[in-house]
């Protein structure tokens, strides 16, 4: 794993361009040290991920995204996590597989790119093959999704915000919009939609898109914006999760909107 891949960071859209070979830290919160939360089989993700056997998940410490109201900000924010070598890695990896868990599922995975793409060579150079997916924000470099799909075979993005003014209160770019459908477009012409498309989990998929959106209380209207945005890009077709479970988080304070649960009605 060559680490001048995190020299003059531009891994995401903040394009920092800090050296965090060197030890600085990106907007990410993190360093060139590989920082992981949690490896194991996960069953609360889509039944089409999670399967019966569960998608074997690897959440990444830190964000680009950097919502003040993410529901992960224990990982996003706070970083728990601990720090792996690219060997460790790869020893816990194999070892999720042998769980035969039915995809690998690199949450956050961005910010660390060049340490999941040595990973997945390394499978390869063993002759180990397992669906993988890329679990993201939706804010993504569009011109790094044609690298991410030689190695991805899923992509499950998020799709947060269709106003700008609100992606500027939430994360501070109001170019989200924009840079979520310019880099979903190109996960859907890389993958398509996913397949095979079984919402109840028998068929794990093992290839394709499933976009995300998490409603947030008070901006119902951000939300009908948003699906109203995938169905002109990509259609009827285009698997979606509409997400109710927003709970308010320590970040929330001092943005009252924020400071409740989602409302039946919205």
């Amino acid at each position: 794993m060559n680490l001048l891949d995190y020299k003059n960071c531009q891994l995401c859209p903040r394009d920092c361009k800090v050296d965090r070979a060197q030890g600085q830290l990106g907007v990410c919160g993190e360093t060139a040290s590989l920082r992981i939360s949690h490896i194991g089989a996960h069953f609360g993700e889509e039944p089409s991920f999670s399967g019966t056997l569960g998608s074997g998940t690897i959440f990444f410490s830190g964000c680009s995204s950097r919502c003040f109201f993410c529901q992960n900000y224990q990982i996003s924010v706070q970083h728990q996590g601990e720090v792996f070598t690219p060997e460790q890695l790869l020893d816990e990896v194999k070892a999720l597989i042998r769980k035969k868990v039915h995809n690998l599922n690199f949450v956050t995975p961005d910010h660390f790119w060049p340490h999941i793409k040595d990973l997945c060579r390394g499978l390869r150079e063993e002759g180990i093959s397992v669906p993988t997916v890329f679990n993201s924000s939706g804010y993504q470099k569009a011109e790094l999704i044609g690298e991410y799909a030689e190695f991805m075979d899923m992509f499950m993005p998020d799709f947060k915000f269709a106003q700008g003014k609100l992606a500027l209160e939430c994360m501070k770019d109001k170019d989200y919009p924009e840079i979520a459908v310019e880099a979903i477009r190109r996960m859907v012409k890389a993958k398509g939609p996913l397949e095979p498309w079984d919402p109840t989990g028998e068929k794990p998929a093992e290839r394709g898109v499933l976009i995300r959106h998490l409603v947030l209380p008070g901006h119902v209207e951000n939300s009908l914006e948003v699906l109203k945005t995938i169905y002109r890009e990509f259609g009827a077709g285009i698997p979606l999760s509409v997400m109710s479970q927003y709970r308010p988080v320590p970040g929330c304070a001092g943005h009252p909107e924020f400071e409740r649960t989602l409302q039946p009605k919205e």
